[in-house]
């Protein structure tokens, strides 16, 4: 039967965040963490282009998603679950600025996470904006808060 085979489909790979988006249990909890995990990665490797190459992570992350996002919506319906580049974009926005230190990455994972779930201050109106756009921009607007939230946390702290 050469109509059951399937072929590899590089940007849904991409979308559903190089398969971090199938798993089972909190898709965009896994993606985030991935985007975590890959900026300390790249932090460890190579600490002097962190913030370049984060930058360009964050601007092509978002292109793909933007172009991308809609073939994902036709499979699998509105911002479906298994895409998760917008957790990850949002991700990288919320570290690219922040210090590297473990715990202003612990608090900025957790307050971006919350931020994309429960979508207060203007998140979930951004969503709404049609295809790829909405459901990458209320994750970049998490990924700000979040940032914003280590920045509040820092500041209460000290």
């Amino acid at each position: 039967m050469a109509g059951s085979k399937r072929r590899f489909d590089g940007v849904l790979w991409v979308l559903c965040g190089f398969g971090a988006g199938r798993l089972p249990v909190a898709p965009g909890t896994w993606g985030a963490a991935l985007a975590w995990l890959l900026a300390g990665g790249l932090v460890v490797a190579a600490p002097v282009f962190y913030q370049p190459v984060l930058a360009l992570a964050i601007a092509a992350g978002f292109v793909v998603g933007i172009v991308g996002i809609p073939r994902a919506e036709a499979l699998w319906g509105k911002d479906p679950s298994p895409v998760v580049l917008d957790e990850m974009v949002g991700m990288w926005v919320a570290l690219w600025v922040a210090p590297v230190e473990w715990e202003a990455w612990a608090v900025i994972f957790a307050s971006f996470r919350l931020f994309d779930i429960f979508k207060p201050l203007g998140i979930r109106s951004l969503e709404r904006l049609p295809g790829g756009w909405g459901v990458m921009l209320d994750d970049i607007l998490a990924g700000i808060y979040a940032w914003l939230s280590w920045q509040v946390f820092w500041w209460l702290w000290n």
